[in-house]
């Protein structure tokens, strides 16, 4: 799943492709907003571990990966 995380103050986002499902990420965004935790804490497809400060987080958009594409043939 390909998570974007805007942060305050940073000219870039953060994108990463995460093997966690759609409802597990939420779960730690809303976790983090609520103050439950003073970080958002996700791990991507290569085991690295993305930490973001809660407060922050200016928004995280959730999407499904684009299938890779194979071959040589037309589209």
């Amino acid at each position: 799943m390909e998570v974007k995380i805007g942060v305050q103050h940073a000219p870039r986002e953060i994108v990463l492709e995460s093997g966690q499902s759609a409802e597990d990420v939420e779960r730690a965004v809303a976790d983090a907003l609520a103050g439950k935790s003073q970080l958002l804490s996700l791990v991507d497809e290569h085991g690295r571990k993305v930490l973001v400060p809660a407060d922050r987080l200016a928004y995280v958009e959730l999407g499904e990966p684009a299938p890779r594409k194979v071959g040589f043939g037309a589209l």
